[in-house]
């Protein structure tokens, strides 16, 4: 596995559910917006909404939370636990990390500023925009990159991807989960977390 090719050592990496708790971030997107902090519904929810039992909303006020993803924000999502540690392992067994997110492209600055000053051993953020074609919007990206290996925690997100790349899927928190069905037959290998994938990678 970890011997397929020398001279490539690149392995790229999903942000938010990966590297990255989004879904705690969230929450703080939510009292800037509305000035009240959420409660915790459903630890295993996998959406923010679900977990912080939150309102699905719509105009007006939806505007306001979508503004407040901002530059603010995408700058400072914490760490999931044991995410540093894990890229850190990789790097020291001679591994590259990237991060490629699907993230609109003016916050590509903002997210790496975020991962250097969580401790993240990441210099380069490629942030994907939607794509057109029915593939992941990280597939065109993946195809340039050619890493060894691809890890996200959203399967659809795998559609198109080459396939002679490895494809990890974290399986996070399961309740209201996008990943099941009939394309977890793609995927190559699933993993609790980015340090369950790092202890299995580097064991191969």
């Amino acid at each position: 596995m970890t011997t397929t090719n020398l001279k490539n050592r690149l392995i790229a990496l999903d942000a938010d559910g990966v590297l990255l708790d989004y879904n705690r971030a969230y929450a703080k997107a939510w009292e800037r917006a509305f000035g009240e902090v959420p409660k915790l519904r459903d630890p295993e929810a996998y959406w923010a909404i679900d977990r912080w039992g939150l309102e699905r909303l719509e105009g007006e006020r939806l505007e306001r939370l979508r503004a407040s993803f901002d530059e603010q924000y995408w700058s400072s999502i914490p760490a999931i636990d044991g995410a540093v540690d894990a890229c850190q392992r990789l790097v020291d067994a001679g591994y590259d990390l990237v991060c490629v997110s699907a993230l609109q492209p003016q916050f590509a600055d903002a997210r790496l500023a975020n991962l250097r000053a969580q401790g993240f051993p990441i210099d380069s953020v490629f942030a994907t925009s939607s794509a057109t074609d029915g593939r992941s919007p990280k597939a065109a990206a993946l195809e340039q990159l050619r890493p060894l290996a691809f890890v996200d925690d959203y399967l659809p997100y795998f559609k198109g991807v080459p396939q002679d790349m490895h494809t990890a899927l974290v399986l996070r928190q399961q309740r209201g989960s996008p990943n099941v069905g009939p394309e977890l037959a793609n995927v190559k290998s699933t993993h609790a977390d980015l340090a369950a994938f790092a202890d299995w990678w580097l064991d191969q």
